[in-house]
């Protein structure tokens, strides 16, 4: 057990800390940027008209990435059906959309690459350090599991984070199962457990999951994209373990 404080806030007997992964751990803004891009130019290639409307939808805004957009929060499976639905406004059939959308996230991501993005500055350390002081750590990612390993390998965090996990079939955030499900793979009490996210999705699945807290970070000074956290951050190393 450990009491965390962050800020003004500190959190008594905590045993586990999930993060969310794009936005929180990774700094993934220029990768799901192009990625929105290139599939948006692939829709667009076989149904005139789409591209435009489905970069606003994705969040892409120019050479800006709305964190609380679709490519930064959604999961795979949500952001191939909110692309079926523009795609569907043309007037081809659901099931045609819908393997267009999906082909064209295919497709972008092999010309875009699947490789890690950086971690954003100080996370490694902070990692590292509560991981130290006897915390169990995890990654619950709206991404799928298959990229949150990906992403644990690429960066060498295997000694700090006992669970990998992402969303593939079936319920995504903000669905407080999620978080039930991460806490029972941990082997602790969601009442014991905080989640640090960058989305108000994260913050609405860990308050139903009745977790011991929410830590909101947003490098970018928007709080209003962790509405719902008990307390906001702009780095990681906020989070002090102090006994």
């Amino acid at each position: 057990m450990a009491t965390i404080k962050c800020k003004n806030m500190t959190f008594s007997n905590i045993q586990a800390i999930l993060f969310d992964k794009n936005g929180t751990l990774e700094d993934s803004e220029t990768y799901l940027r192009s990625l929105a891009q290139k599939a948006a130019r692939i829709v667009d290639a076989q149904v005139p008209g789409t591209g435009e409307p489905l970069l606003m939808a994705f969040g892409i805004n120019g050479s800006s990435l709305d964190p609380a957009g679709i490519i930064a929060v959604a999961s795979r499976r949500e952001t191939e059906i909110a692309a079926a639905a523009y795609i569907a406004e043309t007037g081809k059939s659901w099931f045609e959309s819908l393997k267009i959308a999906r082909q064209a996230l295919d497709e972008a991501e092999k010309y875009i690459g699947t490789t890690s993005s950086s971690l954003f500055v100080g996370s490694l350390e902070v990692l590292k350090y509560l991981s130290e002081s006897g915390l169990k750590l995890g990654i619950l990612s709206a991404a799928t599991t298959a990229e949150v390993n990906e992403f644990v390998k690429h960066h060498q965090l295997s000694d700090y984070i006992q669970l990998e996990m992402g969303v593939d079939e079936g319920p995504s955030k903000p669905d407080p199962i999620l978080f039930l499900q991460a806490c029972k793979s941990l082997g602790v009490e969601p009442s014991a457990t905080l989640m640090v996210g960058d989305s108000v999705g994260d913050m609405q699945m860990a308050r139903n999951a009745k977790a011991a807290g929410c830590i909101g970070i947003t490098w970018i000074g928007r709080s209003d994209n962790v509405q719902g956290a008990d307390v906001v951050i702009n780095q990681l190393d906020e989070i002090q373990v102090v006994a």
